[in-house]
């Protein structure tokens, strides 16, 4: 019996064992599969190098860690990690070729490599559009790590692009100038127009920054209202006529707003109501921890927690 007992105990010490190695292997590809959606480039190296260490010759891993090596701007190790592999891959081949292209543009433009910005082009801007494009980048990066007291951990990815060549995800309505998509896809034509560009460039690069403190999609209304309400271009704008908007077309992306009129009363309701969040406590800092907050919370609790109001009693005092 008691033989029994010990290889019962064996038996079961194994089994939990294996539960336990299992869980936590799961939990590590959900965490690299959330680092690599939010562009967490540091998180999804440390992890898919970890998982590698289990399985490899795993060539779909391999093909995330030279993707991973070019997102940081680590060209030539991207270059030397596809040379070493042992398979032949079009993506593979891709990110080789699209490192070396990069290396050749940064050095023809005699650009120095930035220090929070990676940048491309599609097309072909002058060196100074974008010199220009990188200094007040940096500026407004400066301005909202203050204002968040936040510093991302990872660089921002910059494209400039001229029109002909924009690459972004989808199509896009004619309204829509600058994107944010994971990407800072900026119209390099604006730089001639400084009344222009300075807010573009803080409105999207405040939404590089809500993704950089959270590993959530929040809610689209407090996305844009909060970069409206940092680029100030349309602060004092009159309610635009018509019935409100319902909550469910403020939490759905704008962009996918075909009608420039209906576009502009989502924009302005969700500004209104990020206003009404910051007249009841006005630093950033609390807004970025309410933010933060979504991802165990979900989105009205944690309005509920930090603000002490619901979404749809936002939009009813900005009726």
């Amino acid at each position: 019996m008691v033989v029994a007992l010990l290889v019962g105990v064996r038996w079961y010490m194994q089994q939990s064992a294996a539960k336990e190695a299992f869980d936590r292997h799961e939990a590590l590809i959900k965490e690299t599969n959330e680092c690599l959606e939010m562009a967490e480039w540091n998180c999804a190296e440390k992890n898919v190098r970890a998982l590698l260490k289990e399985t490899p010759d795993d060539q779909n891993l391999q093909l995330h860690l030279a993707g991973i090596l070019y997102e940081q701007e680590r060209y030539e190790e991207c270059i030397a990690y596809v040379d070493s592999r042992n398979f032949k891959n079009a993506d593979l081949d891709y990110l080789k070729q699209k490192s070396e292209s990069l290396i050749r543009e940064i050095q023809d433009l005699q650009l120095e490599r930035s220090m929070h910005f990676r940048v491309e082009f599609e097309g072909r801007p002058a060196r100074k559009d974008i010199m220009e494009a990188l200094a007040v980048l940096e500026v407004a990066y400066d301005s909202l790590c203050h204002l968040f007291d936040f510093h991302p951990e990872n660089k921002m990815h910059l494209v400039l692009y001229e029109s002909s060549q924009y690459q972004g995800v989808g199509p896009r309505p004619e309204w829509v100038g600058a994107v944010f998509d994971g990407k800072l896809r900026i119209p390099v034509n604006v730089m001639q127009h400084r009344e222009i560009y300075r807010p573009m460039f803080f409105h999207e690069l405040t939404h590089a920054f809500v993704r950089a403190m959270t590993r959530y999609n929040v809610p689209l209304w407090v996305n844009e209202g909060i970069a409206q309400v940092i680029d100030g271009s349309r602060t004092g704008m009159a309610k635009p006529e018509g019935g409100a908007p319902d909550i469910a077309a403020l939490t759905t992306p704008f962009v996918n707003e075909n009608n420039t009129s209906t576009a502009v009363k989502l924009y302005w309701y969700s500004q209104a109501m990020v206003e009404r969040l910051l007249e009841r406590n006005a630093s950033l800092v609390h807004f970025r921890d309410y933010i933060q907050s979504m991802r165990t919370l979900g989105n009205e609790e944690a309005l509920q927690k930090f603000y002490g109001v619901s979404s749809r009693q936002l939009l009813d005092e900005v009726r």
